[in-house]
């Protein structure tokens, strides 16, 4: 059993990870109990996206709510793998687990897409809200892979984005070519 510092409720943890505070990142970090509630973040963020887009109808939110679950836990796990093995500072200590929780509080922002339904704020909304979860994103790296390094964060950060987006396009020329 751990010892978890920092934010527990699940309410103090969301808002502390809005506001980029560490210490809610390092408590669901190190609480394995926490994974539900990061998959919840993730689920609540597509849902606010796919309100906010008002596209595909219930069956497009499903899927939308799918893929997020897999982006979610596919960029965790090769952000693991670059954090830890390619690009680990001497402190580095960490868990698949570990970045999966704090990378799904990172997502938080994600709930603000709900204002996409208005019109003229949607691109606005859109642009926030992906700066947002960037820097949540590094925040969150930073703090899983104890990292001192601001600049390893953001490399490990960019690295698994660029493999993710390689991943997903060999994915869909490869479905294309079989459907």
């Amino acid at each position: 059993m751990s010892t978890v510092t920092g934010p527990s409720a699940f309410g103090d943890r969301v808002l502390g990870a809005l506001m980029l505070r560490t210490e809610a990142y390092e408590a669901v970090e190190g609480d394995e109990d926490a994974t539900w509630q990061a998959a919840l973040v993730v689920v609540l963020g597509a849902l606010a996206s796919g309100i906010g887009a008002l596209e595909g109808g219930p069956r497009g939110l499903l899927v939308g709510i799918a893929l997020a679950l897999v982006g979610w836990t596919a960029y965790a796990y090769i952000t693991y793998l670059i954090g830890t093995r390619l690009l680990p500072e001497s402190a580095t200590r960490a868990d698949w687990g570990e970045l999966l929780r704090v990378l799904g509080f990172a997502s938080a922002p994600r709930f603000f897409l709900v204002l996409g339904i208005v019109p003229i704020v949607n691109i606005i909304v859109g642009i926030v809200v992906a700066l947002w979860v960037l820097v949540a994103t590094v925040v969150a790296i930073r703090c899983a892979l104890d990292y001192e390094s601001w600049l390893r964060a953001i490399a490990v950060a960019f690295l698994g984005w660029l493999t993710l987006v390689v991943v997903q396009l060999v994915a869909a020329v490869i479905a294309a070519a079989i459907f």
